[in-house]
């Protein structure tokens, strides 16, 4: 069986108070776009993970997908497989594609092997992955609180709009962006401020890894400047980075930025 784990952006993210756990509460809009892993599960005479694509950093054994298979085999009684991922969904992006690529290993799981989960079952599954990864499960756009796997639906819908986003030969760390945060109380919700109209975004929307990200990498600063400069109504970096989208009215010609950028348009 083969499945298409999907990226999201962030639309806004504030970074709310620290927690005792070590996480740190946040809000964020999560919102899913198009650009797409390939994972494919066959059962095997021994249990084995492959991947092409995108080089994936780090040991197999890392991966979220066994890890997954780990937590489920301690409840059900299942066999040996095989997994092959290709990645395409840019690694260190702020984009979810680790948590996005379990998530939809576990529903691929789920009916492969008929186990009849719920959704809350497998959203409680992906909550020992990682904090964002509980959103895969409905993707659909999402007011996410608490340490980013408590959500709310919103009406929001993006389609008439052309969205691209671009990503940078940059790596930021987890560790680096969260170092440079001050957690703050906003003083207006970000579930407020997404009903807004988008061209009154900029501004009143932001990230709050952007001030010491943008500052100490330039590049990415220049890629966000890019995309207000080409004519985007919102422009900003989707988690900690390193990736940036832009919002536009209309279809735009971005080639002027592939040069030394993944380019994804369309998306």
């Amino acid at each position: 069986m083969i499945t298409f784990p999907s990226a999201k952006i962030n639309i806004g993210l504030n970074i709310t108070s620290r927690r005792t756990d070590g996480y740190h509460n946040l809000e964020t809009v999560f919102y899913p776009i198009k650009i797409k892993d390939a994972l494919e599960v066959i059962e095997g005479p021994a249990m084995s993970f492959e991947t092409s694509g995108i080089e994936i950093p780090g040991h197999a054994n890392e991966n979220l997908c066994l890890q997954a298979y780990d937590l489920m085999r301690g409840d059900f009684d299942l066999p040996n497989i095989n997994i092959h991922l290709h990645k395409n969904i840019p690694i260190g992006a702020g984009l979810g594609g680790g948590s996005a690529d379990a998530a939809f290993f576990i529903k691929l799981i789920n009916q492969k092997f008929d186990l009849g989960l719920s959704k809350e079952v497998i959203q409680n599954y992906c909550r020992k992955l990682g904090a964002d990864c509980a959103f895969f499960i409905a993707n659909k756009p999402v007011f996410a609180f608490g340490k980013g796997d408590e959500f709310e639906n919103i009406n929001l819908d993006l389609d008439k709009y052309f969205i691209a986003l671009i990503m940078p030969p940059v790596y930021v760390s987890t560790g680096e962006a969260y170092r440079g945060v001050q957690p703050k109380t906003p003083s207006q919700s970000l579930k407020e401020l997404i009903k807004l109209p988008i061209e009154q975004w900029q501004g009143k929307i932001t990230n709050d890894f952007e001030n010491h990200i943008l500052k100490n990498h330039p590049t990415i600063r220049g890629v966000k400047a890019s995309l207000l400069e080409a004519g985007a109504l919102f422009a900003l970096m989707s988690g900690s980075g390193a990736s940036v989208y832009g919002i536009f009215k209309d279809i735009t010609d971005l080639s002027s930025l592939e040069k030394n950028n993944l380019v994804f348009s369309g998306i």
